[in-house]
């Protein structure tokens, strides 16, 4: 593959640390890269991304130096939710290509020595699936009990008071089968019933079909919600919330999400990725921080990655983000490993909580921190949340929940190629508006100037793959002071310091550190000897090379 090859081109202390980064899984060494691909690059004209104009963009990957792509999926699918509603598990959209063009696609990556996760949603399929139109063809079909049904409550209404996250009851009322069924989202994504073993090994078989077919993964939407409280009990209310509360979260899950038999069912989906070689599962998983411990599992494992987004929820300030990490690593278990994403296509877009500035700062906090990084596409374009008007909106949570900042078609606007009209995306029209500032803030652009962030995301990815520290080394953190927020990643070869000023004003890191500057956010210095107290500028990050 050519990502090995180029080890012989590195100087001989890279050579080490590649071969140290080989001991550990792939997973944990990866720099994880998240594309929507509707909005990644149009090869035909309509408008919307698809693979064969991702392939067109595989040389910008590579260069970039991410080491795996999560795709959003690309199964058949009525499009009600970005996809998540899915028609056939085991087959690909025809707005995105063929099969043939997915198993291009997954060669040209191993090729180049990159992997590929596929999102798949266990939870609920659409209500066009071919599983759910047998389920409610009638109460005696073999797949009936694929999905959750239940009588009416003795009032005829709903049986219980959960709240779908889309709005309004999560029970659906069918006509046919007299019978409600349940949705933990759109009434057109049907909850599976995970207590069926045939549903479950329906579910253990897709897996199987792209595992065979290489993939390298998968990203599980939804994974906290697999399983129901079997008595249908009502969740109690939350106390916390008021009338600026979205009406979905104005009650506590208690009874649908994290339950003891949702564990029990990532251990059996664990088990079905553990039959091939070499392959990771992440999750996307719901509560406190506190709570992610379990995702990982103990005698019987879960994932490997459960997908940890609190730092879009923290405020970016040193003494929060000293509390966040010191909260997160607590909480992950001994042999687990841990991870942070900045970005996705449901998250906000963390350049417009930053700022510019402070954007390249987070960025080397990402690729600095001991753990597995994701990031989103244009994350490294410094790319903001888009205005989307009324009329042009996409998201049916925005549609179905509007009025309290849902929407999530800021995030999933097309990716800028260049400064042209359609940004380098498509011939057609955006499915999705560009937004402003395309000319300055564009792959093409950015490319051309090297201190651009574009390029700082470039050598910070970079410089993980040559520091052994930055991958498998230990993290010990130092007292945040005056708006830094430092730490140490220190191996057996090297101890590296990481001094993140989170201030537009200068400040200065007390200490007597003796060490050479390996890079700074600004990019407009390396290689100079430091001592003493660290003299960081405004909005100014640092690496350094601490002497032994």
């Amino acid at each position: 593959r050519r990502r090995m090859r180029e080890v012989d081109d590195l100087p001989s202390e890279a050579k080490g640390a590649s071969a140290a980064k080989r001991e550990q899984p792939w997973w944990q060494r990866a720099v994880f890269y998240e594309i929507t691909v509707s909005s990644f690059q149009d090869s035909d004209g309509d408008g919307k991304g698809d693979l064969p104009g991702l392939i067109q963009r595989l040389d910008y990957l590579e260069w970039l130096g991410v080491d795996a792509l999560w795709l959003t999926p690309i199964y058949p699918s009525q499009m009600l939710d970005l996809g998540y509603d899915i028609d056939d598990y085991c087959a690909v959209h025809p707005m995105f290509g063929t099969l043939a063009d997915f198993d291009r696609l997954l060669e040209l990556l191993h090729a180049r020595g990159m992997r590929l996760i596929l999102d798949f949603v266990p939870n609920h399929t659409s209500d066009q699936h071919a599983w759910f139109r047998e389920s409610r063809s009638s109460r005696s079909n073999p797949k009936r009990d694929w999905y959750v049904w239940a009588d009416p409550a003795p009032n005829g209404g709903p049986p219980n008071n959960w709240l779908s996250r889309f709005g309004g009851s999560a029970w659906e009322w069918d006509d046919f089968t007299r019978q409600y069924y349940y949705h933990a989202f759109l009434r057109e994504q049907p909850d599976l019933n995970w207590r069926n073993p045939d549903a479950r090994a329906a579910i253990a078989d897709a897996l199987r079909f792209w595992l065979r077919r290489g993939v390298d993964g998968f990203r599980l939407d939804a994974c906290a919600v697999l399983v129901e409280d079997e008595f249908l009990r009502d969740d109690p209310p939350d106390l916390e919330a008021d009338e600026k509360t979205p009406p979905p979260q104005r009650l506590k899950r208690t009874f649908t999400d994290d339950t003891p038999e949702t564990m029990s069912q990532l251990e059996e989906l664990r088990r079905v990725v553990d039959e091939f070689a070499d392959r990771v599962i992440a999750g996307e998983v719901q509560g406190d921080t506190d709570r992610i411990g379990h995702f990982y599992g103990n005698s019987s494992p879960r994932l490997h990655l459960p997908l940890n987004d609190a730092l879009i929820d923290t405020p970016w300030d040193a003494l929060s983000l000293q509390a966040a990490v010191y909260a997160y690593l607590k909480a992950v278990p001994e042999q687990g490993w841990p991870d942070w994403l900045i970005g996705g296509h449901d998250k906000l877009r963390m350049a417009s909580k930053t700022g510019q500035a402070q954007a390249r700062v987070l960025a080397m906090f990402l690729f600095t921190i001991k753990g597995t990084p994701f990031f989103y596409m244009g994350d490294e374009l410094g790319m903001e949340r888009v205005e989307i008007a009324s009329n042009q909106v996409q998201d049916i949570f925005e549609k179905r929940v509007g009025g309290y900042g849902l929407n999530r078609d800021p995030e999933r606007t097309p990716m800028r190629w260049d400064a042209s009209e359609k940004a380098g995306f498509t011939t057609g029209e955006p499915w999705l508006p560009l937004g402003e500032g395309v000319a300055e803030r564009n792959v093409a652009t950015l490319r051309q100037d090297e201190r651009s962030i574009l390029w700082l995301y470039r050598t910070l990815i970079r410089l993980r793959r040559l520091e052994p520290a930055l991958v498998a080394g230990d993290y010990t953190p130092l007292r945040s002071r005056d708006d830094v927020f430092a730490f140490l990643r220190s191996a057996e070869d090297a101890t590296l310091l990481i001094a993140l000023n989170l201030a537009p004003e200068a400040r200065k890191y007390e200490g007597g550190w003796d060490g050479r500057l390996l890079v700074s956010t600004y990019l407009d210095r390396s290689g100079i000897a430091l001592s003493g107290a660290l003299a960081l500028r405004p909005n100014e990050g640092v690496v350094v090379k601490l002497n032994r």
